[in-house]
């Protein structure tokens, strides 16, 4: 079946690093975009980091613009979310998504169960 599991997330430092894996199985990797997104505690999910299923195209939300890079490797199955200068409001639920879709989620997406990230001093 398909599976995503998100890695990586921990306790980080104001203006410090942290870099999100997610491994896929179950699909073909390749011929799907991968996002990123999280959900702060009170607040609605933000989708912070796409790619296309080639790993050219990215888009990325005005909050992390700058500051965090998706890529990925298709052979390892696996996307990542390289998070520089981290802040505060960084803080949130990370959660790695599947899509046939670039623009756009629907139904038929995929999900892993979220990594915790906690950015403080």
């Amino acid at each position: 079946q398909v599976q995503l599991v998100e890695s990586g997330g921990g306790l980080g430092q104001p203006g410090g690093s942290l870099t999100l894996s997610c491994t896929a199985s179950g699909f073909t990797f390749k011929e799907y975009h991968m996002k990123w997104y999280r959900r702060a505690p009170g607040k609605e999910r933000e989708l912070v980091a796409r790619i296309g299923n080639f790993g050219v195209a990215t888009k990325y939300a005005e909050s992390v613009k700058g500051r965090f890079t998706i890529t990925r490797i298709n052979a390892k199955k696996t996307v990542y979310l390289q998070m520089n200068s981290l802040k505060p409001e960084d803080t949130a639920m990370y959660y790695c998504c599947a899509g046939s879709k670039f623009f756009e989620s629907d139904d038929n997406d995929s999900w892993g169960q979220g990594t915790q990230v906690t950015v403080s001093s």
